[in-house]
């Protein structure tokens, strides 16, 4: 099935190319002194569009050929090779590593303050809820990334390679959301080098547990969605002081190390071990 998987160019091509032209609009218009109502309401259908643009075109892949969008319709709650013990890292892995981080922050002379419930995300958004974004972002981008992007390159790759790869191109894929005045990303940069290289390397760590997570659970692509969403909301939620996110990726680390070297057949092998 995956050789059906052929389209890499063309879907990582237009997915890079068409988010960050859109986005790359926004971000100008986002740093206009006169905001005005309709440029407020262009940045509001252009950011979600470049958003949207690797789904449809992972859409009009499937749309084309019946065979993948039959793999696709298996996948996405797949009950037949779900297996519960994956589970709770899919749902808590990121949470308890956040909290974790947190209390090893303490003795870094950070404060219990990085615990309350802050009630709202740490950036702005001009064209949509900031948490609508954090929820409805980690869907979309994993409808397109679990559904056609990460299996067209294990079509050619290993696992860890893919993940490398797969990796390289998130952290570019990211960089126009780093000019949106007010958005994560910007702010990101803004607190300094140290913390943008964290989320550069925090990506490739994710990816590294999120596939994992991904094919132990028969390619669900349900799966993805609920541990990119929980990523989402957990750094979100809390008043997380960015020390604690640059210890909570070496945590993390430490995890994926862990489960490349127990499951490094999966990871090392180029034909996909379900």
């Amino acid at each position: 099935m995956l050789q059906r998987y052929n389209r890499t160019l063309f879907f990582y091509g237009l997915s890079m190319l068409v988010p960050w032209m859109l986005w790359f609009s926004v971000a100008y218009l986002s740093h206009l002194p006169d905001q005005t109502r309709g440029i407020q309401i262009a940045q509001r259908i252009l950011g979600p569009a470049g958003l949207l643009a690797p789904v449809l075109l992972a859409a009009y892949l499937f749309l084309a050929d019946e065979e993948l969008l039959k793999d696709l319709k298996s996948r996405i709650f797949n009950t037949k090779d779900f297996r519960l013990i994956y589970m709770p890292a899919t749902f808590f892995l990121i949470p308890v590593s956040l909290v974790l981080a947190q209390l090893l922050s303490i003795f870094l002379g950070h404060g219990l303050d990085q615990f309350r419930i802050s009630g709202s995300p740490s950036f702005t958004s001009t064209f949509l809820s900031p948490w609508f974004i954090l929820i409805f972002a980690p869907i979309a981008e994993e409808l397109a990334w679990h559904s056609y992007g990460t299996d067209t390159l294990r079509r050619k790759f290993n696992l860890f390679n893919t993940c490398l790869i797969f990796s390289v191109y998130w952290v570019l894929w990211h960089i126009p959301l780093s000019f949106i005045k007010g958005y994560y990303h910007s702010n990101v940069v803004a607190e300094g080098w140290l913390y943008s290289a964290n989320f550069a390397f925090s990506l490739f760590v994710f990816v590294i547990l999120m596939n994992w997570l991904y094919y132990r659970t028969g390619r669900n692509i349900f799966v993805a969605v609920v541990f990119h969403l929980s990523a989402n909301v957990t750094n979100e939620i809390f008043a997380t002081h960015p020390d604690s996110k640059v210890i909570q990726t070496a945590l993390l680390l430490l995890a994926a190390i862990a489960v490349v070297v127990i499951d490094r057949k999966l990871f090392f092998l180029k034909t996909s071990v379900d």
